[in-house]
């Protein structure tokens, strides 16, 4: 399925729970077929982490904040130009696709 965010894009949530709605961070990871995205520092989730030794390596028990996958219909890409949440639009040159903001027209790849 082809979506139009991408790892590493800049993103803020434009729905959702109070607390992350208005939220900015960097897509961490992007699940095509689920239609969803792990923003950092958004959708915290509180995992109680066991202590486990495998192949030499120990993992330390404790609690630990992991980010949690959201719908990519809750969030919109930031423009790095204009600074505001945009859609986004694609430009097709010749073989060549890149990803434009809708609002000014600067290129997002």
């Amino acid at each position: 399925m082809k979506m139009r965010i991408k790892k590493g894009d800049q993103v803020e949530v434009i729905t959702g729970k109070e607390e992350n709605k208005g939220k900015r961070g960097e897509v961490i990871r992007v699940f095509p077929k689920e239609r969803r995205v792990v923003v950092q520092g958004v959708n915290l989730r509180t995992k109680h982490q066991r202590q486990v030794q495998a192949e030499g390596k120990t993992i330390n028990p404790g609690i630990v904040k992991l980010e949690g996958p959201i719908d990519i219909s809750n969030v919109m890409v930031v423009c790095k130009k204009c600074n505001k949440p945009t859609r986004v639009g694609v430009l097709r040159e010749g073989e060549k696709v890149s990803r434009v903001c809708k609002k000014c027209g600067a290129k997002l790849d």
